[in-house]
């Protein structure tokens, strides 16, 4: 048996609803509070530099209504960096991001932007927040998180999905492996592996099967399942299914 996997909750999609019509509803905050009581282990909330979901004003009154860890996904600039250094979240990771796209498409480079990602690891790791880096199941990668000092790694299974909605069996072994593989690199040098992106109940647990996988981070396919069966059942099933993948 190995050990127990934690559950992080994103919210955005919540305020995306909220900021399709504006006001205050349906508040991601209210959304915080449900992950909370229904067995979700932290909160992840991602800041956009064009704001699309999470409002600014959103961080304090998440910190504030729930005793889980606030994860704040952020693009490496300063502007988020001060955010950050102003709100201490329990852990920052540190995402690609781009204006034009919907979603976080792929992995951060950290091999190739080691220079402009160095020092703003390191005046997170200054501030006690903990950094951890949403990369690509690649060594090049894990290599250069440890380089960077960061503490943990989010692999990235966006690939995963792709190939599991296409049938691709023998696609998915070989990125199932390599998420693996890069996993259990991350463990061996002292870094603790998480891994998001893409994730639903039919796919989840050959990811939570992996024994060195310490959370996945879960949203977009958790907020839509809430429509038809509610938020609190939503995350009771993942949780559920990610135990018995354990």
């Amino acid at each position: 048996m190995s050990a127990a996997l934690r559950l992080g909750v994103n919210i955005d999609h919540v305020a995306t609803i909220r900021n399709a019509r504006g006001g205050d509803h349906p508040d991601p905050v209210r959304a915080a509070e449900i992950v909370a009581a229904v067995g979700g282990d932290g909160i992840t909330a991602h800041l956009r530099e064009d704001r699309r979901h999470i409002r600014d004003s959103d961080l304090a009154r998440i910190q504030a209504a729930t005793n889980l860890p606030l994860n704040l996904e952020m693009a490496a600039t300063e502007e988020m960096l001060e955010i950050a250094l102003r709100h201490k979240p329990h852990a920052a990771c540190i995402v690609p991001e781009r204006r034009e796209e919907r979603t976080t498409e792929g992995g951060l480079d950290a091999a190739g932007q080691h220079n402009h990602l160095a020092p703003i690891v390191s005046r997170l790791n200054d501030a006690n927040i903990r950094v951890s880096l949403f990369i690509e199941p690649d060594p090049r990668q894990i290599e250069a998180a440890m380089r960077l000092r960061a503490p943990v790694v989010e692999l990235h299974t966006g690939r995963y999905a792709h190939l599991w909605l296409d049938g691709d069996a023998a696609g998915i072994e070989v990125e199932l492996k390599r998420i693996a593989d890069a996993a259990a690199l991350a463990v061996k040098n002292g870094i603790e592996p998480h891994a998001g992106h893409g994730l639903t109940f039919e796919n989840v647990q050959p990811i939570a099967a992996i024994p060195q996988l310490a959370e996945l981070n879960i949203g977009h396919y958790l907020v839509g399942e809430a429509i038809f069966i509610g938020l609190e059942e939503s995350v009771r099933r993942m949780r559920t299914l990610m135990d018995a993948a354990r």
